[in-house]
């Protein structure tokens, strides 16, 4: 499976009628006092119930906000969209880490150019090598633009959290159709 078909996968993916039960046994037993809707420490309950963190207080904020201000908490239908849309998240990120895994045939955590032509040589033997140099030069130049080592460098090795980072923002979907439609002239 390649990028365009992981992420139009992750779009069409519905829960199946035993994980919608879960998500709503979750809810119910959230919410203690049955208001009928899941106070900001409900949620909080709930996401470790579901996904095994606990969220952040920008997470919640970001939730709490997005709800309709005539409710005091987030309603079962709401609940219900936002597990939903982070379950998307989370198969999607695994599919990003099985391909960037695929790529990683060394098991070195990150992608050297040499790891890419190889990939790539076996994927889509017909594309040009000058392609696959820019798909990895663009990748590259996102990293760089978006993510600094801790000491300060950058580092042109892109390793398996900025893959997800950068292919997770749109990069290349669909999978590279031509140079000149992604790269600036």
């Amino acid at each position: 499976m390649f990028f365009s078909e992981a992420r139009a996968r992750s779009r069409t993916w519905e829960a199946s009628p035993s994980e919608h039960r879960m998500w709503v046994e979750v809810f119910k037993a959230c919410d203690e006092d049955h208001k009928g809707y899941l106070s900001r420490e409900d949620f909080k309950i709930a996401v470790v119930m579901l996904f095994g963190y606990k969220p952040s207080k920008i997470e919640v904020d970001s939730v709490m906000s997005s709800i309709n201000p005539n409710t005091s908490g987030i309603l079962l239908e709401g609940f219900l969209n936002i597990v939903r849309k982070k379950k998307e998240a989370q198969r999607y990120r695994n599919e990003v880490r099985h391909i960037f895994t695929a790529f990683d045939t060394y098991y070195r955590g990150f992608l050297t150019l040499e790891d890419f032509k190889k990939a790539f040589r076996q994927v889509a033997p017909k594309l040009p090598e000058r392609t696959v140099l820019e798909v990895f030069s663009y990748y590259t130049l996102l990293v760089r633009m978006r993510v600094m080592e801790d000491d300060g460098e950058l580092s042109s090795a892109l390793t398996t959290d900025r893959f997800i980072l950068v292919t997770m923002a749109g990069v290349l979907f669909p999978l590279y159709p031509s140079p000149r439609q992604i790269l600036p002239p």
